[in-house]
Protein backbone atom coordinates (compact mmCIF):
# COMPACT_ATOMS: atom_id res chain seq x y z
CA UNK A 1 0.00 0.00 0.00
CA UNK A 2 1.09 3.23 -0.93
CA UNK A 3 1.53 5.22 2.49
CA UNK A 4 3.13 8.66 0.60
CA UNK A 5 0.84 11.78 0.70
CA UNK A 6 0.20 14.05 -2.18
CA UNK A 7 2.20 16.45 -3.06
CA UNK A 8 1.13 19.87 -2.15
CA UNK A 9 -0.61 21.96 -4.47
CA UNK A 10 -1.96 25.10 -3.55
CA UNK A 11 -5.64 23.89 -4.36
CA UNK A 12 -4.88 20.91 -2.59
CA UNK A 13 -7.35 20.49 0.56
CA UNK A 14 -5.81 22.11 3.83
CA UNK A 15 -8.22 19.57 6.31
CA UNK A 16 -9.97 17.01 5.69
CA UNK A 17 -13.24 15.74 7.22
CA UNK A 18 -15.15 13.00 7.61
CA UNK A 19 -18.71 13.52 8.64
CA UNK A 20 -22.14 11.65 8.96
CA UNK A 21 -23.89 9.61 11.21
CA UNK A 22 -22.91 7.69 14.39
CA UNK A 23 -21.86 4.05 13.64
CA UNK A 24 -20.84 4.47 9.94
CA UNK A 25 -17.71 4.32 10.37
CA UNK A 26 -16.54 8.06 10.64
CA UNK A 27 -13.26 6.94 13.47
CA UNK A 28 -11.42 4.33 11.70
CA UNK A 29 -11.66 5.87 8.21
CA UNK A 30 -10.51 9.55 9.57
CA UNK A 31 -7.50 7.01 11.45
CA UNK A 32 -6.54 5.53 8.11
CA UNK A 33 -6.70 8.77 5.72
CA UNK A 34 -4.67 10.44 8.66
CA UNK A 35 -2.20 7.71 8.48
CA UNK A 36 -1.70 7.90 5.00
CA UNK A 37 -1.54 11.97 4.96
CA UNK A 38 1.05 12.03 7.64
CA UNK A 39 -1.83 14.12 9.18
CA UNK A 40 -3.26 14.07 12.62
CA UNK A 41 -7.14 13.74 13.77
CA UNK A 42 -8.73 16.56 15.05
CA UNK A 43 -12.25 15.71 17.01
CA UNK A 44 -15.23 17.22 15.98
CA UNK A 45 -17.89 14.91 18.42
CA UNK A 46 -19.27 17.87 21.10
CA UNK A 47 -19.63 14.41 23.91
CA UNK A 48 -16.04 12.94 23.00
CA UNK A 49 -14.82 16.30 24.33
CA UNK A 50 -15.42 15.61 27.40
CA UNK A 51 -13.56 13.59 29.78
CA UNK A 52 -14.10 10.28 31.59
CA UNK A 53 -17.34 10.51 28.72
CA UNK A 54 -15.23 7.69 26.67
CA UNK A 55 -18.01 4.12 26.68
CA UNK A 56 -21.25 5.85 26.06
CA UNK A 57 -19.10 8.30 23.07
CA UNK A 58 -17.63 5.24 21.67
CA UNK A 59 -14.27 6.90 22.28
CA UNK A 60 -11.12 5.77 20.27
CA UNK A 61 -8.75 4.05 22.73
CA UNK A 62 -4.92 5.00 22.30
CA UNK A 63 -3.92 1.78 21.10
CA UNK A 64 -7.04 2.27 18.36
CA UNK A 65 -4.98 5.19 17.08
CA UNK A 66 -2.94 3.31 15.22
CA UNK A 67 -0.20 5.91 16.03
CA UNK A 68 -2.45 8.44 14.55
CA UNK A 69 -2.12 11.78 17.62
CA UNK A 70 -5.66 12.80 18.44
CA UNK A 71 -6.49 16.61 19.39
CA UNK A 72 -9.55 17.76 21.27
CA UNK A 73 -10.43 14.98 22.89
CA UNK A 74 -10.69 15.08 27.27
CA UNK A 75 -10.52 19.04 26.92
CA UNK A 76 -14.03 19.81 29.89
CA UNK A 77 -15.22 18.63 32.58
CA UNK A 78 -18.70 17.28 32.11
CA UNK A 79 -19.62 20.36 34.67
CA UNK A 80 -18.66 22.89 31.66
CA UNK A 81 -21.29 23.80 29.18
CA UNK A 82 -20.31 22.87 25.92
CA UNK A 83 -20.12 25.72 23.31
CA UNK A 84 -19.67 26.16 19.43
CA UNK A 85 -17.96 28.94 19.74
CA UNK A 86 -15.55 27.71 22.39
CA UNK A 87 -15.37 24.51 20.31
CA UNK A 88 -14.66 26.78 17.07
CA UNK A 89 -11.74 28.97 18.82
CA UNK A 90 -10.25 25.32 20.15
CA UNK A 91 -10.55 23.93 16.61
CA UNK A 92 -9.45 26.49 14.26
CA UNK A 93 -6.28 26.71 16.64
CA UNK A 94 -5.22 23.13 16.44
CA UNK A 95 -5.85 23.34 12.52
CA UNK A 96 -3.76 26.11 12.24
CA UNK A 97 -1.15 24.76 14.34
CA UNK A 98 -0.98 21.28 12.61
CA UNK A 99 -1.16 23.45 8.26
CA UNK A 100 1.50 25.50 9.32
CA UNK A 101 3.68 22.17 10.64
CA UNK A 102 2.51 20.78 7.69
CA UNK A 103 0.52 18.66 8.96
CA UNK A 104 -2.58 17.69 7.61
CA UNK A 105 -5.88 17.97 9.78
CA UNK A 106 -8.35 15.19 9.92
CA UNK A 107 -11.88 16.75 11.22
CA UNK A 108 -13.61 13.35 12.45
CA UNK A 109 -16.99 13.96 14.16
CA UNK A 110 -21.23 14.08 13.79
CA UNK A 111 -21.52 16.98 15.21
CA UNK A 112 -23.05 19.26 12.31
CA UNK A 113 -22.59 22.96 14.35
CA UNK A 114 -19.15 21.84 15.32
CA UNK A 115 -17.93 21.00 11.99
CA UNK A 116 -19.95 24.06 9.99
CA UNK A 117 -18.29 25.88 13.03
CA UNK A 118 -14.42 25.05 12.65
CA UNK A 119 -14.78 25.05 8.86
CA UNK A 120 -16.77 27.68 8.07
CA UNK A 121 -17.22 31.81 8.31
CA UNK A 122 -19.72 31.04 11.24
CA UNK A 123 -20.38 34.03 13.19
CA UNK A 124 -21.74 33.85 16.66
CA UNK A 125 -23.98 36.64 17.43
CA UNK A 126 -23.83 38.09 21.12
CA UNK A 127 -25.99 37.39 24.12
CA UNK A 128 -28.63 39.07 25.82
CA UNK A 129 -29.01 38.07 29.67
CA UNK A 130 -32.83 39.42 29.90
CA UNK A 131 -33.97 36.66 27.23
CA UNK A 132 -31.82 34.07 27.69
CA UNK A 133 -33.39 34.44 31.45
CA UNK A 134 -36.61 34.28 30.28
CA UNK A 135 -36.41 31.20 28.11
CA UNK A 136 -34.41 29.45 30.83
CA UNK A 137 -37.50 29.98 33.03
CA UNK A 138 -39.42 28.53 30.31
CA UNK A 139 -37.23 25.40 29.89
CA UNK A 140 -37.21 25.10 33.74
CA UNK A 141 -41.85 25.25 33.75
CA UNK A 142 -42.14 23.98 30.25
CA UNK A 143 -39.07 21.66 29.44
CA UNK A 144 -36.87 21.17 26.43
CA UNK A 145 -39.49 19.26 24.35
CA UNK A 146 -42.46 22.62 23.96
CA UNK A 147 -39.25 24.92 23.46
CA UNK A 148 -37.95 22.10 20.36
CA UNK A 149 -41.50 22.32 18.95
CA UNK A 150 -41.68 26.36 19.16
CA UNK A 151 -37.78 26.12 17.39
CA UNK A 152 -38.92 23.54 14.86
CA UNK A 153 -41.68 26.12 13.68
CA UNK A 154 -39.53 28.68 13.76
CA UNK A 155 -36.21 27.11 11.83
CA UNK A 156 -36.68 23.61 10.93
CA UNK A 157 -33.00 23.13 9.85
CA UNK A 158 -31.76 24.17 13.51
CA UNK A 159 -34.58 21.62 14.78
CA UNK A 160 -33.09 19.20 12.89
CA UNK A 161 -29.62 19.35 14.06
CA UNK A 162 -30.10 19.66 17.62
CA UNK A 163 -31.75 17.25 19.82
CA UNK A 164 -35.10 17.63 21.76
CA UNK A 165 -33.81 16.73 24.94
CA UNK A 166 -30.86 19.60 24.86
CA UNK A 167 -32.69 22.12 26.32
CA UNK A 168 -29.59 24.37 26.62
CA UNK A 169 -29.07 24.68 22.67
CA UNK A 170 -32.49 25.45 22.09
CA UNK A 171 -32.53 28.04 24.18
CA UNK A 172 -29.75 29.38 22.63
CA UNK A 173 -30.84 28.67 19.06
CA UNK A 174 -34.44 30.54 20.23
CA UNK A 175 -32.35 33.73 21.61
CA UNK A 176 -30.53 33.79 19.07
CA UNK A 177 -33.55 33.94 16.53
CA UNK A 178 -34.91 36.32 19.36
CA UNK A 179 -32.20 38.92 19.08
CA UNK A 180 -31.58 39.19 15.25
CA UNK A 181 -35.06 38.22 13.88
CA UNK A 182 -33.53 35.92 11.46
CA UNK A 183 -33.42 31.82 12.00
CA UNK A 184 -30.32 30.99 13.79
CA UNK A 185 -29.45 28.77 10.71
CA UNK A 186 -29.26 31.90 8.90
CA UNK A 187 -25.96 32.80 10.83
CA UNK A 188 -24.47 30.19 8.49
CA UNK A 189 -23.50 31.05 4.92
CA UNK A 190 -25.81 29.63 2.25
CA UNK A 191 -24.80 27.10 -0.22
CA UNK A 192 -23.62 29.78 -3.15
CA UNK A 193 -21.15 31.93 -0.95
CA UNK A 194 -17.60 31.79 -0.37
CA UNK A 195 -17.86 30.41 3.20
CA UNK A 196 -14.95 27.91 3.69
CA UNK A 197 -12.19 29.41 5.84
CA UNK A 198 -10.00 26.77 4.60
CA UNK A 199 -9.99 24.42 1.34
CA UNK A 200 -11.64 21.50 2.80
CA UNK A 201 -12.47 18.29 1.42
CA UNK A 202 -15.67 16.78 3.32
CA UNK A 203 -16.13 12.72 3.13
CA UNK A 204 -19.35 11.77 4.37
CA UNK A 205 -20.30 7.99 4.80
CA UNK A 206 -23.97 7.04 4.56
CA UNK A 207 -25.03 3.28 5.83
CA UNK A 208 -28.28 1.72 4.50
CA UNK A 209 -30.98 2.39 7.74
CA UNK A 210 -31.57 -1.08 8.15
CA UNK A 211 -27.94 -1.82 8.71
CA UNK A 212 -27.12 1.08 10.60
CA UNK A 213 -29.96 0.76 12.83
CA UNK A 214 -28.58 -2.78 13.52
CA UNK A 215 -25.19 -1.85 14.21
CA UNK A 216 -26.58 1.10 16.31
CA UNK A 217 -27.81 -1.58 18.66
CA UNK A 218 -25.08 -3.73 18.52
CA UNK A 219 -22.84 -0.89 19.77
CA UNK A 220 -25.08 0.32 22.26
CA UNK A 221 -24.93 -3.41 23.60
CA UNK A 222 -21.12 -3.51 23.55
CA UNK A 223 -21.24 -0.19 25.40
CA UNK A 224 -23.27 -1.75 28.05
CA UNK A 225 -21.83 -4.75 28.35
CA UNK A 226 -18.09 -2.53 28.31
CA UNK A 227 -19.63 -1.05 31.81
CA UNK A 228 -21.68 2.07 30.60
CA UNK A 229 -23.50 2.11 33.97
CA UNK A 230 -20.12 1.83 36.17
CA UNK A 231 -18.56 4.30 33.73
CA UNK A 232 -22.52 6.97 34.35
CA UNK A 233 -21.56 6.47 38.22
CA UNK A 234 -18.02 7.54 38.33
CA UNK A 235 -19.05 10.42 36.46
CA UNK A 236 -22.07 11.23 38.29
CA UNK A 237 -19.84 11.27 41.56
CA UNK A 238 -17.64 14.48 39.44
CA UNK A 239 -20.98 16.41 38.67
CA UNK A 240 -21.96 14.58 35.56
CA UNK A 241 -26.03 14.97 36.97
CA UNK A 242 -25.17 18.47 37.16
CA UNK A 243 -23.89 19.32 33.63
CA UNK A 244 -26.43 20.72 31.86
CA UNK A 245 -24.85 19.31 28.41
CA UNK A 246 -22.36 16.57 29.50
CA UNK A 247 -25.84 15.16 31.02
CA UNK A 248 -27.99 14.87 27.99
CA UNK A 249 -25.87 13.14 25.71
CA UNK A 250 -27.20 9.90 24.21
CA UNK A 251 -26.94 6.90 26.97
CA UNK A 252 -25.89 9.10 29.98
CA UNK A 253 -29.33 10.85 30.01
CA UNK A 254 -30.93 7.48 30.22
CA UNK A 255 -28.47 5.97 32.63
CA UNK A 256 -28.95 8.82 34.93
CA UNK A 257 -32.52 8.23 34.53
CA UNK A 258 -32.00 4.83 35.81
CA UNK A 259 -29.99 4.93 38.57
CA UNK A 260 -32.63 8.12 39.56
CA UNK A 261 -34.95 4.90 39.51
CA UNK A 262 -36.99 6.77 37.18
CA UNK A 263 -36.97 3.14 34.03
CA UNK A 264 -35.11 0.25 34.80
CA UNK A 265 -31.71 -0.61 33.18
CA UNK A 266 -33.02 -2.47 30.40
CA UNK A 267 -35.25 0.38 29.40
CA UNK A 268 -32.81 2.48 29.44
CA UNK A 269 -30.93 0.18 27.08
CA UNK A 270 -33.81 0.21 24.91
CA UNK A 271 -34.23 4.16 25.08
CA UNK A 272 -30.54 4.89 24.02
CA UNK A 273 -31.23 2.51 21.16
CA UNK A 274 -34.23 4.16 19.84
CA UNK A 275 -33.10 7.71 20.41
CA UNK A 276 -29.68 6.98 18.92
CA UNK A 277 -31.53 5.65 15.93
CA UNK A 278 -33.20 9.25 15.55
CA UNK A 279 -29.96 11.22 16.58
CA UNK A 280 -28.41 9.66 13.32
CA UNK A 281 -31.18 10.40 10.99
CA UNK A 282 -31.10 14.28 12.31
CA UNK A 283 -27.29 13.98 11.67
CA UNK A 284 -27.63 12.40 8.05
CA UNK A 285 -30.39 14.94 6.77
CA UNK A 286 -27.71 17.62 8.36
CA UNK A 287 -25.01 16.80 6.22
CA UNK A 288 -27.13 16.30 3.05
CA UNK A 289 -27.89 19.84 2.75
CA UNK A 290 -24.04 20.60 2.55
CA UNK A 291 -23.82 20.08 -1.47
CA UNK A 292 -20.09 20.10 -0.70
CA UNK A 293 -19.98 16.97 1.04
CA UNK A 294 -19.09 13.68 -1.12
CA UNK A 295 -20.50 10.55 -0.23
CA UNK A 296 -19.23 7.06 -0.21
CA UNK A 297 -21.27 4.04 1.35
CA UNK A 298 -20.08 2.54 4.58
CA UNK A 299 -21.80 -0.60 4.20
CA UNK A 300 -20.47 -3.95 5.49
CA UNK A 301 -19.79 -5.33 2.17
CA UNK A 302 -17.83 -2.45 1.17
CA UNK A 303 -15.68 -2.02 3.96
CA UNK A 304 -12.67 -3.48 2.37
CA UNK A 305 -11.90 -0.95 -0.14
CA UNK A 306 -13.28 2.39 1.63
CA UNK A 307 -10.50 3.61 2.40
CA UNK A 308 -9.31 3.40 -1.32
CA UNK A 309 -12.58 5.29 -2.44
CA UNK A 310 -11.78 7.95 0.32
CA UNK A 311 -8.30 8.11 -1.45
CA UNK A 312 -9.59 8.49 -4.87
CA UNK A 313 -11.24 11.70 -3.42
CA UNK A 314 -8.70 13.01 -2.10
CA UNK A 315 -6.12 12.39 -5.02
CA UNK A 316 -9.48 13.67 -7.00
CA UNK A 317 -9.26 17.10 -4.44
CA UNK A 318 -5.63 17.15 -4.91
CA UNK A 319 -4.94 17.14 -8.84
CA UNK A 320 -8.17 19.24 -9.22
Amino acid sequence: MNTAAPPPRDGAPQVIAVVGPTAAGKSDLGVALARRLGGEVVNADSMQLYRGMDIGTAKLGPDERDGVPHHLLDVWDVTVPASVAAYQRLARACIDRLVAAGRTPVLVGGSGLYVRGALDAFHFPGTDPAVRARLEEELEQRGSGALHARLAEADPAAAQAILPSNGRRVVRALEVIEITGRPFTAQLPGPDEERGVYRALQIGLTVERPELDARIAARVDRMWDAGLVDEVRALERTGLREGRTASRALGYQQVLAALAGECTEEEAREETVRATRRFARRQESWFRRDPRVRWLSGAREGREGLVERAWTLVERAVTS
